[in-house]
């Protein structure tokens, strides 16, 4: 879901440490436990193997979290962006990256994971706070609800193990899977998006599809497989294709992306 300027990265940790088990480990973006195939419940018959370095995928995720910065803080406008996925995102980050004050892992981890809870906070902060003004809150009417219910209890009822924490990391999971829909459906609404917005949409989009290539990638080569995180994968990148035509047919040839007005 992830050139960029590249951030020296500590080595990688090939062995667990002792007072982790494998229950408390939990995923995040940036080099999470849950990345590390030696801390993560086994699905199926997997073999451990040695974690890969953070790589494009990771790079455009981080891309995908502070783009709406660019509308919101360069443009000094909130016009086009859902607040409601902000919200969602930042709940995404919330609940997956709880073991900040469980485990530490390195400078690194902690300081990307609490980079991505600070983007995500100030982004909601810059929508309803700063301007407001320029907010379309009557276009962006989702009914936030209708995600969170069955997110939730699907985290109860599908996951590695029933603890807090592995629950929350689950339901992180299944949330951003669905977190883009509020935005999506303004675009359905209005008809039409800002073109930053879209660019922005684009790389959300082709972090997640990233993604889903570097599993592939893991599973031939290290016989790693994670169901719940692939599933939810595929799930999102699905709901982008729609867009992903648009992008490459109208915006990447200078055209304003607009849509059918709903019925």
């Amino acid at each position: 879901m992830r050139s960029e300027a590249r951030t020296p990265l500590p080595p990688p940790l090939h062995t667990p440490s002792p007072e982790l088990k494998s229950g408390q480990a939990h995923a995040g973006t940036p080099g999470s436990l849950r990345s590390r195939p030696e801390l993560r419940p086994r699905v199926g018959r997997l073999q451990d193997g040695a974690p890969p370095p953070p790589g494009r995928p990771r790079a455009l995720g981080f891309l995908s979290v502070v783009g709406p910065r660019s509308p919101v803080s360069f443009s000094r406008l909130a016009t086009g962006i859902s607040g409601k996925s902000q919200i969602l995102f930042a709940l995404v980050f919330t609940t997956r990256y709880l073991d900040l004050f469980t485990n530490f892992i390195s400078v690194y981890n902690t300081v990307m994971k609490v980079v991505f809870l600070l983007c995500a906070y100030v982004t909601v902060y810059m929508i309803y706070g700063k301007f407001r003004k320029t907010f379309d809150s009557e276009n962006d009417t989702f009914r936030l609800e209708f995600l969170l219910v069955p997110v939730i209890g699907l985290s109860f009822l599908e996951n590695y193990s029933f603890t807090p924490l592995e629950i929350l990391w689950t339901f992180s999971i299944y949330l951003e899977s669905v977190a883009i829909l509020p935005q999506l459906f303004m675009i359905s609404k209005t008809g039409e998006a800002e073109t930053i917005t879209t660019h922005y949409l684009f790389f959300l989009g082709l972090y997640r599809a990233l993604y889903l290539a570097n599993w592939i990638r893991r599973y031939q080569t290290e016989n790693f497989y994670d169901q719940i995180a692939v599933v939810s994968g595929v799930v999102q990148t699905i709901f982008y294709c729609d867009f992903f035509y648009l992008y490459v047919t109208k915006v990447l040839k200078g055209k304003k992306l607009s849509l059918p007005m709903p019925i």
